[in-house]
């Protein structure tokens, strides 16, 4: 995931089109601990199915809709007609170190070695396919007791999650040192600059450039597009 300014994390998504054992098609429901994520739809016609403390909720997304998610929320994407994204995430860099979990079965989370082996980046269409039927199996039991004004299982996943990832929290904080908090850092030194009349700072080499790769990769909901950054 690119790294824009601020710390935010850059990609395109394209919506997985394989239907689920509930007859949807889309991606693998997940959600993240520590970042809040947002789509920018920029293609196509789908949705997005979140799940959070208050209930269940399910919101179209057409060209022009922003969403985002809170750390907590679990969101599951979801393909009509060629949806295509562009995702803006907190601290990027994060979630590919752990912070965004997927919600398979408790046995699964319940074991570390287990979630690795079922977590890791599909080789192939098949494996990715797997991995979202895997995370959609957790994830229906949870939409479930929602709907029935039962948040005790989301409770239980957001729980287990936590414990999964408590391990990884240390390797995190110097990503989060020198990405998100070193922009913010450095928006402070320049504020102080200019109240001070210095100006040095606007003389500093200032474009750079990224392109997007060719290649598709397997993202959580969907085919996703990296970027190289053109020196």
């Amino acid at each position: 995931m690119f790294p824009l300014p601020g710390g935010i994390g850059l990609s395109h998504l394209r919506a997985y089109e394989w239907e689920a054992v509930d007859g949807v098609c889309g991606g693998s429901p997940h959600l993240h601990l520590a970042c809040t994520e947002a789509y920018v739809v920029t293609g196509g016609r789908g949705a997005v199915q979140t799940l959070d403390v208050g209930g269940y909720r399910e919101t179209e997304l057409e060209p022009g809709v922003v969403a985002w998610f809170a750390p907590g929320t679990v969101h599951r994407m979801v393909q009509r007609d060629d949806l295509r994204i562009t995702v803006l995430m907190q601290n990027g860099g994060l979630p590919e170190a752990g912070d965004a979990v997927f919600t398979f079965p408790p046995r699964i989370l319940a074991d570390p070695h287990a979630y690795a082996e079922a977590a890791a980046t599909p080789a192939d269409d098949a494996a990715a396919r797997r991995r979202r039927d895997l995370a959609v199996e957790g994830y229906l039991p949870i939409r479930d007791a929602l709907v029935s004004g039962d948040p005790g299982p989301l409770r239980e996943l957001h729980r287990a999650a936590a414990t999964l990832v408590a391990p990884k929290v240390d390797a995190w904080i110097p990503r989060w040192r020198a990405g998100a908090l070193a922009a913010a850092e450095s928006t402070g030194e320049h504020l102080a600059a200019l109240a001070n009349g210095d100006v040095s700072h606007l003389e500093r080499p200032g474009l750079r450039v990224a392109n997007p790769s060719k290649e598709d990769g397997y993202g959580m909901c969907g085919r996703r597009t990296e970027y190289r950054l053109d020196m």
